[in-house]
């Protein structure tokens, strides 16, 4: 029976991929990419040369349907993102929909996902907390910090450099002046980096550095111990 395979992409190093992940592109019909031209360069690297198409935020509302139909009728078909996991914070969620309501096998690879070593490398206890990815820009954004401060959970963030600054003053005002923030960058990438403090120490930090790259950003569960230094690496 035809599957739809979710398979993960590395956020940074090309050799976090797994050789399951190489097996199943090489021998699926068709790889669906969140844009071929990002994943040109990885598919090259591992010398995958099935066909591509585009299943982006765009346009995976007309086509997911179709693809589900594809699968259905037999393909094997496999999906990626730019990097990390489909569907999470990425798209996806709409065609394994589409699978699943027509009976149709879906597998999703275990892989790389940005949030799992930038929570496992805050510090922060790991036995329980919320995923939230990103926040909306602008409508939503309020009730839904309002909403995640009300939780006694340790919470995960997604966020660019052009906003990060913006986030930690948001989180100093919705979950509190004392509340542990760990910001990871560039996950498994040449300048990785985790930096660990309040929102004002580290809102102080990017005043003398710039933040660059793309951030994790966890708020640690209140009432946790503060014994977590900062990290040292440099870039």
């Amino acid at each position: 029976m035809a599957k739809l395979y979710i398979v993960p992409t590395p956020v940074g190093n090309l050799e976090d991929m797994t050789f399951r992940a190489v097996k199943v592109l090489k021998e699926c019909s068709l790889i669906l990419c969140e844009d071929t031209r990002t994943s040109a360069g990885l598919l090259k690297h591992f010398e995958i040369q099935t066909r591509t198409a585009s299943h982006h935020k765009f346009n995976e509302h007309e086509t997911c349907d179709y693809y589900a139909e594809r699968v259905e009728n037999g393909e094997d078909i496999a999906l990626i993102s730019d990097a990390g996991t489909p569907a999470i914070s990425d798209p996806g969620f709409m065609l394994v929909r589409a699978c699943v309501n027509r009976g149709v096998d879906v597998e999703c690879l275990p892989g790389a996902t940005a949030f799992v070593p930038a929570l496992v490398d805050s510090g922060f206890g790991c036995e329980s907390f919320i995923f939230n990815g990103f926040l909306p820009q602008k409508k939503g954004r309020q009730k839904k910090l309002t909403a995640l401060a009300k939780h006694d959970l340790s919470i995960i963030f997604y966020e660019s450099p052009y906003r990060v600054v913006k986030l930690l003053g948001e989180i100093k005002e919705y979950f509190g002046a004392d509340r542990r923030i760990s910001v990871s960058r560039e996950i498994s990438k040449l300048h990785e980096q985790t930096l660990r403090g309040t929102a004002d120490e580290l809102i102080e930090a990017f005043k003398q550095k710039a933040p660059k790259g793309e951030f994790v950003v966890i708020v640690d569960k209140p009432g946790a111990p503060q014994e977590v230094a900062e990290d040292s690496d440099e870039d």
